[in-house]
């Protein structure tokens, strides 16, 4: 069994079925899973902010860490493995997207990412077929390739799966 940890700014996808893509500490932030069901790959990115044109030059460096920059990088790796680089035919899962600050977080970033990241699915064409996302509860990722179930954990809750 291999296991990839993808930190946030990152991303990782694999078609084999014992492989494990792990991320922690999701608060803000928001696990994008897209699976596609054609070539059985799949794949994780962790992204921090909702859009790459707020920093142009950290997008260039760092794709993976903005949703919409993400979601290409994402798309054109698992395209190497066979998939369609379009998207076409994949479904997504999200985790993440809490509200760090709870009800202080003027800035909202948690909503604004989950937001992006359904926007930006839709425009792909990529249905949403399951999430956990919001509240105010750090999340750690756990995506069980060979299965396609996405666990989730929190400190002081069961675990729980998407």
């Amino acid at each position: 069994m291999s296991q990839k940890v993808v930190i946030v700014g990152e991303e990782a996808h694999s078609g084999q079925p014992d492989a494990i893509l792990k991320t922690f500490a999701l608060g803000s932030c928001v696990a994008i899973v897209l699976l596609d069901p054609a070539t059985r790959v799949i794949g994780m990115v962790h992204v921090a902010l909702p859009d790459s044109s707020v920093d142009p030059d950290k997008a260039r460096d760092k794709p993976c860490y903005f949703v919409d920059s993400g979601v290409e990088y994402l798309l054109t790796a698992m395209s190497q493995a066979g998939c369609s680089p379009s998207g076409q035919g994949m479904v997504a899962k999200l985790a993440g997207g809490a509200a760090v600050m709870g009800g202080n977080d003027k800035f909202n970033v948690g909503g604004r990412n989950v937001d992006a990241a359904r926007a930006y699915l839709q425009k792909k064409g990529i249905k949403i077929v399951a999430e956990d996302v919001g509240k105010n509860i750090s999340r750690t990722a756990t995506v069980h390739v060979g299965s396609a179930k996405v666990g989730l954990s929190s400190p002081g809750r069961d675990d729980w799966s998407i």
